[in-house]
């Protein structure tokens, strides 16, 4: 699931709402959207996946600031880690954010309502993940993709290879051999769920013997086992667009995992992460660039040549330039994202002081040095001694 509307406004909250405001939105609107209280709403389900992403995001601090940079175009939902550059682990499922604010006792979406729960929601329901025959949607995928620097500023196409579940050819992904079918479950009736009691209270939980499913397969199909899926790998061209960042997410909607018994496919998520590059260092839409130049250019000014993302290009150094001068060339950034204006490049003067001088090198730079330049030429060195003076007396 992936949405571009900003997250502060799913939740309700201002930009500058704290953890406890945002929090106490979030178990407000999952209240009023969660799918067992609304049974048979697809609205409402996709209402209670958007909030709870978004809570996920907002909850977290690092992940906050994430989004607050890249917005939800880029940050679309909250993802698990996994390990670098490959697929694993799905997004946080938004019930298990839900049991996290509510409590293990409060999950639902399949599995387990207690009567606690029931009265929650003013009466408990089949949840949204599972149906009444069994079918459940695959999971979202996570992709850790690593660019390099110039991918990031021109956009490029990558090929990737994605481990996961998809549905099994042989059975069509019923679970059972072909030419078999499947019976109503004796011990749950077909329900796919069985009451349990546990002390004061009534519990319902998943059917051990269908798994949820209400009817048991006869024949398990002999590829899948009777599961209905089987593990493939799949390989994807995905477009990285201009202006990307460490950070950014890239949604490939119905490139997850395949659902079971009729259940939707996931999604793939493709995290960015951008290599750092030998002389270019960049913030937000901006690149910085630390350009070498001689004493004698930094002190008479000259045109220098610039290597920027878009080609070398020239530019003037003033006269009497100092070191760490920053220079700016307008427009010669990494692309917006959004759409928004290109950023600028930063030139950062450093004035290379010469080394192995010879002889007559070195004798014509004290000559310069003592009898060519005075307190004039050095005004900052001159302001720094009048003001250092009275630390430099002897004891």
């Amino acid at each position: 699931m992936a949405t571009t509307k900003d997250f502060y406004e799913l939740l309700g909250v201002s930009r500058t709402a704290s953890p406890e405001e945002i929090k106490k939105a979030y178990r407000k609107l999952a209240i009023q959207f969660h799918p067992d209280k609304n049974p048979g709403n697809k609205e409402a389900e996709e209402k209670f996946k958007e909030i709870s992403h978004a809570y996920e995001v907002l909850s977290d601090k690092t992940k906050r600031a994430q989004y607050d940079q890249f917005g939800p175009e880029a940050f679309t939902s909250a993802g698990r880690a996994s390990g670098p550059s490959g697929a694993g682990g799905g997004f946080h499922d938004p019930f298990d954010i839900f049991s996290q604010v509510f409590g293990s006792g409060f999950g639902g979406g399949g599995g387990g309502n207690s009567s606690i729960f029931e009265d929650l929601f003013g009466g408990g329901g089949g949840g949204s993940r599972r149906s009444s025959n069994g079918a459940r949607d695959g999971s979202d995928l996570r992709y850790d993709l690593e660019i390099d620097f110039e991918d990031a500023v021109y956009g490029a196409d990558k090929k990737i290879r994605i481990p996961k579940l998809s549905g099994c050819d042989h059975c069509n992904s019923s679970g059972c051999e072909p030419g078999s079918g499947r019976t109503t479950c004796t011990r749950c009736g077909g329900s796919g769920q069985v009451s349990m009691s546990q002390g004061f209270f009534s519990v319902r939980q998943a059917c051990p013997s269908c798994q949820g499913a209400g009817q048991i397969v006869q024949n398990p199909c002999k590829i899948c086992r009777g599961a209905g899926r089987v593990q493939t790998e799949k390989t994807l061209q995905i477009h990285i667009p201009p202006g990307v960042d460490t950070g950014s997410r890239l949604r490939v909607a119905g490139e997850g995992e395949s659902g079971v018994r009729g259940g939707s496919v996931g999604d793939l998520y493709v995290f960015i992460h951008v290599r750092a590059h030998d002389i270019f260092h960049r913030e937000g839409n901006d690149i910085i660039c630390d350009v070498p130049v001689s004493f004698a250019v930094a002190t008479l000014g000259g045109i220098v040549e610039v290597p920027t993302v878009t080609g070398k290009a020239k530019m003037r150094i003033p006269e009497g330039t100092q070191n760490g001068v920053v220079l700016r060339l307008k427009g010669k950034g990494v692309p917006s994202l959004r759409g928004g204006a290109r950023g600028d490049m930063h030139v950062r003067i450093f004035i290379e002081v010469p080394k192995n001088l010879s002889r007559e090198q070195r004798i014509d730079l004290e000559n310069f040095s003592s009898k060519l330049v005075d307190s004039k030429n050095h005004p900052i060195r001159d302001q720094f001694i009048s003001k250092a003076q009275r630390f430099m007396t002897e004891d």
